[in-house]
């Protein structure tokens, strides 16, 4: 369920007519549609030179025009004016997706940092809850995200209601730039995750060589420069690298706010199945999945080789975040307010907008939205989405996930921390949902085990309708099952197991016994993943359906 789509896929890319062919990948890299302008590089191999001619052409081309006129009647003086005209880059499809992951990073950082300033040297109520919500938009429905966006950003959104209570707006926000708006929503999925990973180093960096670097004479923004961001550093470039990860395989988001006006690669590829072009499809789904490999490689070795470099530390103190009102009019207490402001509007404004819109109408309180889901119940017609129908879906394809990705995590939690070294690479490979994207594992799922796959004797096998989802959801989501339940296995003192067998327990009783109560902490924690994954799983899912017509 896991290697063979990704396999077809590959195979889907490289066999035409049960021939093995570049053709479609030819196609691709020499397309400025795709590639911009490394088309010419890849068109043939003398490509590079001939670029750099024309470049050179392009650089010798370059207008100088002169001014002939003096303010002397009769007198003419050169005046040397440079007129360089740059035409624009021609980013092509995966050029534009490597950008708005850019920008998107960019953003996620400067706005994840300054919560992770607050969260670690600050001490205030509520501390600990709003540390442990930066987890929450990581598990919310892309989907869900992108409605509460227009429900905060649109025409009649929420926005624009507090604009008209001043005598502003409406203001056409994600018209007049959707792209800022599927940025601002990459920031709310990812800036969290960046002060997240943020907070764990702040917190972890030794107070007393900031004390040492002072007692030298440094400043405090020297001591911090030299002593604190050198060990902040590793932290932020793993989570822009991740966010880098995430918005490039971006799906849903750009999807509902963007559609193909701002395709990205994955966009495209659900465009591609839709109209059955499935070898160029499977063509992009490859080259999007080398690229998310390499990233998600180059991610592993930085982090493999900064966790050597942790040390023990004494933590830093947190002072208390208003404790008078004289501090808090200080300029860093109001900077510390503004950017409260911001992420009210960023972080809790789409949410609240989508509760704020299902029992309003524009014109006030109203709870016809409910209305018209129960009218839909009760007398829609057949070929109508019910809303009970979707919400039983839901809530069956959550369970059935759970039945299959948390013993299926287990297990994998299990041989990865008994099998030594073979477990690492058990490991490895089991991880391998994390680095492949929800539409390249659906297009996997769809042209393989849904259209069948035949086998000798003139059988088929074939996986569809809801088992085909479950297993898509299952997937992506027992690894992190798995990433719950490994570290607290690996803490479990062996000798706890071999007494139980030297009692006459077998190694399914010691761990069913023995094991698994003691990290049963971790498996519920990884079955609420594994359920709020299934519940908001959009790209393979909505793949499968359109694709044969689930």
């Amino acid at each position: 369920m896991l290697y063979l789509p990704v396999g077809v896929v590959f195979v889907e890319a490289v066999v035409d007519d049960g021939a093995a062919t570049l053709s479609f990948f030819r196609a691709v890299l020499t397309d400025p549609f795709y590639v911009g302008v490394l088309a010419d590089v890849f068109a043939e191999p003398l490509a590079v030179r001939t670029h750099l001619e024309s470049l050179g052409g392009w650089l010798g081309a370059i207008s100088v025009s002169v001014s002939l006129e003096s303010p002397l009647p009769g007198v003419s003086l050169p005046v040397p004016w440079l007129a360089l005209e740059i035409p624009p880059i021609r980013k092509g499809l995966f050029g534009f997706t490597a950008y708005q992951a850019a920008l998107s990073t960019v953003a996620s950082v400067a706005l994840g940092l300054p919560a992770a300033y607050v969260l670690a040297n600050y001490e205030f109520r509520g501390r600990r809850t709003l540390r442990s919500l930066t987890i929450l938009p990581f598990v919310l429905p892309g989907i869900m995200v992108a409605v509460g966006f227009y429900a905060m950003f649109g025409r009649t959104g929420t926005l624009n209601q507090g604009l008209g209570i001043l005598g502003l707006g409406p203001i056409p926000f994600i018209e007049w730039n959707p792209l800022a708006i599927v940025i601002v929503a990459h920031v709310f999925y990812n800036a969290p995750l960046v002060a997240r990973v943020t907070v764990a180093a702040w917190e972890s960096v030794d107070a007393r060589s900031v004390e040492t670097a002072r007692s030298l004479g440094a400043s405090p923004r020297r001591a911090f420069r030299d002593v604190v961001v050198p060990q902040l550093l590793p932290a932020v470039l793993t989570g822009a690298l991740l966010t880098f990860i995430f918005t490039f395989m971006t799906f849903p988001i750009v999807l509902a706010l963007g559609g193909l006006q701002l395709a990205t690669v994955e966009v495209w590829i659900y465009d591609r199945v839709r109209r059955l072009a499935y070898s160029e499809a499977a063509t992009l789904a490859v080259l999007e999945t080398l690229l998310s490999l390499a990233l998600t490689y180059a991610y592993l070795r930085y982090e493999s080789a900064q966790s050597g470099l942790a040390r023990a530390a004494t933590a830093p103190s947190r002072t208390p975040l208003f404790p008078d009102l004289r501090t808090a009019l200080s300029p860093r207490r109001l900077a510390i307010v503004g950017y409260g402001l911001v992420a009210l509007v960023v972080f809790v404004g789409p949410l609240a907008s989508l509760v704020v819109g299902s029992v309003t109408d524009g014109s006030g309180f109203t709870l016809a939205h409910y209305a018209f889901l129960l009218e839909r119940q009760l007398e829609g017609a057949s070929y109508q989405t019910l809303p009970w129908i979707a919400i039983r879906n839901s809530l069956l394809f959550g369970v059935a996930t759970l039945a299959v990705a948390v013993p299926m995590g287990v297990v994998v939690s299990v041989v990865t921390v008994r099998a030594g070294r073979g477990g690492t690479i058990v490991d490895t490979l089991a991880m391998l949902p994390l680095a492949v994207s929800g539409v390249v594992f659906g297009l996997g799922l769809l042209q393989g085990l849904v259209f069948g796959v035949s086998l000798p004797g003139g059988w088929r096998f074939q996986v569809t309708g809801g088992v085909a989802i479950v297993a898509a959801h299952a997937v992506a989501a027992y690894p992190f099952v798995t990433r719950n339940v490994s570290p607290l296995l690996s803490t479990l003192d062996p000798a706890l197991v071999e007494s139980a067998r030297a009692l006459g327990a077998s190694r399914y009783r010691a761990l069913r016994d023995v094991e698994l109560p003691l990290v049963a902490s971790g498996i519920v924690a990884g079955a609420a993943f594994a359920f709020a994954i299934s519940i908001g799983e959009f790209s393979s899912t909505v793949l499968l359906a359109s694709g044969s017509q689930i």
